[in-house]
């Protein structure tokens, strides 16, 4: 037996893997599982090609133990195995894979499927090993051998003894330290856990001898300890079986398992696509939003799978922001994967993948607004927001893609409608979308301002969301009609004739006005009349681009910015309260500025506004109605 170096590239690639390349120490794992799933591969296909082979594909297995006692993990395969060549070549030099090269010589056969392909995956082990020994014995030779390093002092390769062939992988677990704890992988618990969550469809059987209690013989309340095999994984996953094979309860239960929730999705849609890069989806609509869900901390993404062996839990490259609550997975086996299989190559690839689920997703959504609308409505409500924040977000990069599946409140038809839905019942001349903001339907269907509209005959979309009116305001129209907040100033559904009126109005009565303006200390830009109220005395309205809805919205951020919106106080000119202040004007102006700044703090009551003072208003209305 002669001792060998890593040649010097080797070695610091080597220990570029290990404190590196690798972010989770449980990958080492899913790497020797994979090359060993990989091994028996290559004798199967030999099997497949050779009828001197006599082995059947149910004879494989892959085989995970630990001993506690030596502090050591192997996993064993029956395999191709490996001659004292192959050790040398696939083990002495790092990035030398064999899976790779068998791949190459049978790249003619569409049924080779082998994983590891960097020939890097095997040294990931040295994460948490001391020392590691490979004893392999290739199919039909009677001679084995085995590797030995610890990963530092390069190897030994000697002749060895084994009963048939495969191959052993065995660890020596590196000592307890302040960071980690390595005997956590000498449990039955961790090692199934680990199995399940990255090796769960490796398609052969792997398998543990776990203890499990039995009822003894003869007796009738005595139990014993039986240590038996088990088969961990589950081999098969759910979406490469066949749609008729699984069934509606097999789905949810699939998700209510794998994504840890309550309840069983609301929506489950299954995609395979083959082409140039070839996928399989399985996705899920949540029936309710995660309690984390809005949180800075929530991670979107599917799982990503490479030929059933999970690569990452959350791919948030697979999903736009706007379709984050979407769960479920994608297998492919052409995605371009980093030497770690941990992290995606940025490639065409996918970006390919993520925008045929985009439209897989956005397809299925049109379709349960149409053909299901209960459902889609109770989707919405979940997950509405996030639309709008679709919308919104990347500067409307996506509203048009979004646009027909938005859904906001009728004063009309007291009920959800889509946008499509409210143009095409529109008045007759009706140019434009109307829409009041306020923090509850009910709040908002008991402003002054929409009162007016809904005397018209005219439909009011009703916003809650405070999104709303920031989606809107990217939007800009639909179907050509411009979307017009019924809470501007320069808002009048009135007759030329009555505008004219109104005009007049305001300029017999500029003097009163602009007393009342001025005794609100620059709160207002404008005081005027109105004939836009029937039975309310006052309102607020806005000038700009900034409603007073947005200045709530903004000012609540928790952020030092804060705007204020250029807003206009409104008196209904058919009001008691409009001749009363015509009056105080002429014999107490004192008294009119009193009024003034009471009618103005109402007008932000309705709006849903705080008042800064209400000691204040309360004295007003104290000394005004004492009078």
């Amino acid at each position: 037996m002669k001792k060998k170096q890593f040649k010097a590239e080797s070695k610091r690639l080597m220990d570029l893997m290990i404190n590196s390349i690798y972010t989770h120490k449980d990958i080492f794992l899913r790497e020797l599982i994979s090359n060993a799933s990989d091994a028996i591969d290559k004798l199967y296909y030999l099997s497949l090609t050779d009828e001197n082979v006599d082995i059947k594909r149910e004879d494989f297995k892959i085989r995970v133990s630990y001993n506690k006692d030596e502090r050591s993990l192997t996993v064993s395969d029956n395999g191709i195995g490996m001659d004292e060549a192959e050790l040398e070549n696939n083990l002495g030099t790092i990035c030398e894979s064999g899976s790779l090269l068998f791949k190459k010589e049978n790249e003619k056969r569409e049924d080779i499927d082998v994983i590891g392909q960097f020939g890097v995956g095997f040294y990931s082990a040295f994460m948490v090993a001391s020392k590691i020994e490979v004893t392999s014995r290739k199919y039909g030779s009677k001679d084995a051998y085995v590797w030995v390093s610890n990963g530092s002092d390069g190897y030994t390769i000697s002749e060895a003894n084994k009963d048939s062939w495969g191959t052993d992988i065995k660890i020596y677990l590196k000592n307890n330290d302040e960071e980690f704890d390595y005997d956590d992988y000498l449990s039955d618990y961790k090692l199934e856990e680990i199995i399940r969550k990255y090796s769960n469809y490796i398609t052969y059987p792997i398998v543990m001898n776990v203890k499990s209690s039995h009822l003894k013989e003869g007796t009738k309340d005595e139990y014993e300890d039986v240590y038996e095999d088990k088969i961990i994984n589950s081999m098969t996953p759910i979406w490469k079986k066949s749609t008729s094979e699984v069934s509606e309860e097999d789905y949810e239960h699939f998700y209510t398992d794998t994504f840890y929730d309550y309840e069983k999705p609301q929506k489950v849609f299954r995609n395979s696509v083959e082409g140039k890069c070839s996928y399989t989806s399985l996705l899920f609509i949540p029936n309710h939003a995660p309690y984390d869900f809005y949180q800075k901390d929530y991670e979107k993404g599917l799982q990503l799978y490479s030929n059933g062996v999970l690569i990452m839990d959350k791919c948030s490259e697979l999903l736009p922001d706007y379709f984050n609550f979407v769960k479920g997975l994608v297998d492919s086996p052409d995605i371009s994967l980093n030497i770690s299989r941990e992290i995606l190559q940025q490639d065409k690839q996918v970006a390919t993948i993520a925008k045929s689920i985009e439209s897989k997703i956005k397809k299925e959504l049109v379709s349960m607004l149409k053909d299901d609308r209960e459902e889609y409505i109770k989707f919405y409500k979940n997950f509405g927001t996030q639309l709008k924040f679709g919308v919104y977000n990347e500067f409307g990069m996506h509203k048009d893609d979004l646009k027909d599946l938005l859904m906001f409140y009728s004063s009309n038809s007291k009920k959800l409608i889509t946008l499509k839905e409210y143009v095409d019942n529109l008045k007759e001349n009706q140019d434009k979308i109307y829409y009041a903001c306020g923090e509850t339907v009910d709040k908002v269907d008991m402003l002054p301002q929409v009162e007016a509209f809904k005397d018209k005959g005219y439909d009011v979309l009703y916003f809650t969301d405070y999104v709303d009116e920031f989606a809107i305001q990217m939007l800009r129209e639909y179907d050509g009609k411009a979307f017009v907040n019924v809470s501007s100033d320069s808002v009048n559904i009135d007759s030329e004739e009555d505008k004219k009126e109104l005009e007049k109005e305001n300029d017999s009565f500029k003097d009163l006005l602009s007393v009342m303006k001025e005794s609100l200390s620059g709160e207002v830009t404008d005081v005027k009349f109105t004939n836009k109220l029937k039975n309310h005395p006052v309102c607020l309205t806005s000038k700009g681009g900034i409603s007073t809805e947005m200045e709530k919205v903004i000012n609540a951020m928790p952020t030092d910015d804060h705007i204020k919106a250029e807003t206009v106080l409104e008196i209904n000119k058919d009001h008691p309260i409009a001749e009363k202040l015509k009056k105080l004007y002429e014999s107490n102006k004192d008294e009119l500025a009193k009024y003034a700044k009471v009618l103005y703090a109402e007008a932000r009551l309705i709006e849903g506004f705080t008042l800064e003072n209400p000691t204040e208003i309360s004295n007003l209305i104290c000394d005004i109605i004492s009078k």
